[in-house]
């Protein structure tokens, strides 16, 4: 494929996710305020797109509390900072099996499997800008977690999101999710032209190599929006990678908690580092302005 580099790149903030890394970084935002403010910040450092989660302010473990979704998404609207709200739509989709000689019944205590509509009522309560659809089933790292995703649940999520005027983003994590995208947008379940996020690095998925990576790009539309992300320290050359392919990129303490080795990061000081790379690349990063006009978003102002 010609390389062609994309001049005008937005920036996802991924702000917190839903990961084990509230113990593991003190930047790690868990209140509706802290992610509210880290993504206020992230913004500010010039991420025009932030992907939120949200986690028990408490104990930080990942939640689908409406409470809380409804509290971060009316403290980013109502804060000074322009920003596009992206929201998450993957939890509910988590199945733990028993033992490989005793996979039944489930592991219920880890187990969180809901409907596409309990899966989808924080969107429909916060109408956010954009939501993630999660395009396929995978193993995740953990021995017997599966991120379960049918294609009858993500047809009818991709429904409720086109009736809601909510953007899919929608998350690759390997060759065939985008195979089902592209049949989603076929059967008028999402339109064209979609936006994805390509998910590189996460065990089992695509592997982060250059040439998967390349597979995963050459498998896009050419007229959708796209971006791409890694994990940990490979964070910082995807950004690199993904303009030089034409893409847009990712970065946040979903996916990496240090700005160098032994040097834990905020969500600001990644989104800083990425602008840095980018405009020495000799590409121009674009605001959330531009993007809504890209993408076809409308901004929803505070209730």
């Amino acid at each position: 494929m010609p390389l062609e580099m994309n001049q005008n790149v937005f920036i996802t903030c991924a702000v917190t996710g839903s990961g084990a890394t509230q113990d593991k970084s003190p930047h790690v935002p868990r209140s509706p305020k802290q992610i509210a403010e880290s993504a206020i910040q992230a913004a500010k450092a010039g991420a025009a797109v932030v992907h939120c989660h949200v986690r028990d302010p408490k104990t930080g473990a990942p939640s689908r509390d409406l409470a809380l979704y409804r509290e971060l998404t009316d403290r980013i609207r109502s804060s000074d900072t322009d920003v596009v709200l992206n929201l998450t739509a993957g939890m509910g989709g988590d199945m733990v099996f028993g033992d490989p000689e005793n996979p039944l019944p489930l592991n219920q205590s880890d187990t969180d499997m809901i409907g596409a509509t309990a899966r989808m009522a924080h969107v429909v309560e916060c109408l956010p800008e954009i939501c993630t659809l999660d395009c396929g089933t995978m193993n995740f790292a953990e021995a017997d977690y599966v991120m379960t995703n049918t294609p009858g649940m993500l047809r009818a999520m991709g429904q409720m999101m086109t009736v809601l005027g909510v953007k899919p983003e929608i998350e690759a994590f390997d060759t065939g999710h985008l195979w089902f995208a592209k049949q989603l947008v076929t059967e008028g379940v999402l339109t064209s032209p979609a936006l994805v996020q390509l998910c590189m690095g996460v065990p089992w998925g695509a592997p982060n190599d250059l040439n998967t990576f390349l597979a995963m790009v050459n498998n896009v539309p050419h007229d959708w929006n796209w971006s791409a992300f890694s994990l940990g320290r490979y964070e910082m050359p995807f950004v690199a990678a993904s303009v030089l392919a034409g893409g847009n990129v990712r970065v946040g303490l979903e996916d990496n908690l240090f700005l160098e080795r032994g040097v834990m990061a905020t969500n600001a000081q990644l989104v800083e580092k990425a602008v840095t790379i980018i405009e020495n690349l000799g590409a121009t990063v674009i605001g959330p302005r531009a993007v809504r006009d890209r993408l076809g978003l409308v901004k929803r102002e505070p209730k």
